[in-house]
């Protein structure tokens, strides 16, 4: 592990981990945010926009934003909550989890500030384990209620990430799955896909999904696995052209290369009462995809992992 000062023009120090097969991953101070994940033939697995907005307090659009204590508009705050948008530490006392090899692992805390106590007035810790191992991601996060009142909260780690054609990706996992339709005032649908493709806009939040999502890149013949414990939705999002020109911080085609697939707690806001803790977990995998009659077969993939 290493700590690297930021260049003139990205004024973000960040940590750098790498791992004895070549992958790497890089870990922001602002925001906890992980923005970049390369593997061992250092090809980049997560999306970040080339007009991503690299100047505090604006979050950068790409690699894995945290969301707290609010996904999205599901509440008051700020869209996505403050947590992107803060400074955090590094952490010096990471227990109770079981220490891991330094050099490809980072433990980061982000404590409640008087500013953050003017727009949520609840005291509270935010921890963040980022380990990188071959062909994995993992990503523990943690918050403690450090008041003497309960609260609750919504998570997400927000996974942007980097696909060949957008077209060409089917998502596996969430079939027969319901779901919220942001594109719809939020209304309620059930998933009757086979598999999830994309051909315009979505942004979605599916709820008490099942704990391993696959998403499989048809071109690349890459299949991404996400597991994730303790976040039991899903949220899935792309802008598409119309929306994407809209947004100042992507580029009008880079809709096409990305996708967010977000380890997610909507529905049921998570509830701490004083000096407790939860715990959430995520790892996102590689693994090669095979071609059957010239279609990929998602269920060998999934069932593949199937016990490991």
């Amino acid at each position: 592990m290493s700590l690297n000062s930021a260049p003139e023009s990205d004024r973000f120090p960040r940590i750098s981990l790498t791992e004895p097969s070549g992958s790497s991953a890089e870990v922001l101070l602002h925001g906890g945010q992980v923005i970049s994940w390369k593997n061992e033939r250092r090809e980049e697995l997560l999306f970040v926009s080339s007009k991503a907005v690299r100047k505090p307090p604006k979050a950068i659009r790409g690699g894995i934003p945290v969301c707290f204590p609010q996904f999205g508009s599901f509440g008051s705050l700020e869209q996505h909550g403050f947590a992107r948008n803060r400074v955090w530490s590094l952490d010096s006392d990471p227990s109770p989890l079981p220490p891991t090899d330094n050099q490809s692992s980072v433990d980061l805390i982000l404590k409640s500030t008087e500013e953050d106590m003017k727009t949520w007035p609840r005291s509270f810790e935010l921890r963040l384990r980022v380990s990188l191992s071959s062909g994995k991601l993992t990503l523990i996060p943690r918050v403690r209620n450090t008041d003497t009142k309960p609260f609750s909260f919504t998570f997400a780690l927000s996974n942007y990430l980097c696909v060949s054609d957008i077209s060409e990706v089917r998502l596996e996992g969430l079939e027969t799955i319901d779901y919220f339709d942001n594109l719809m005032q939020r209304e309620r649908f059930t998933e009757q896909a086979d598999a999830i493709t994309f051909d315009g806009e979505i942004d979605r939040v599916y709820l008490s999904t099942p704990s391993k999502i696959a998403i499989i890149d048809h071109e690349k013949k890459r299949t991404f696995v996400l597991r994730k414990d303790g976040m039991p939705d899903a949220a899935v999002w792309n802008p598409w052209d119309k929306k994407a020109k809209s947004l100042p911080d992507l580029a009008d085609e880079e809709y096409k290369n990305m996708l967010c697939v977000d380890s997610a707690a909507v529905e049921t806001p998570i509830a701490l009462k004083p000096f407790e803790e939860w715990r959430g977990r995520q790892e996102i995998s590689t693994v090669s995809s095979s071609y059957c009659s010239g279609q990929l077969d998602p269920r060998k993939v999934l069932n593949s992992f199937h016990g490991k």
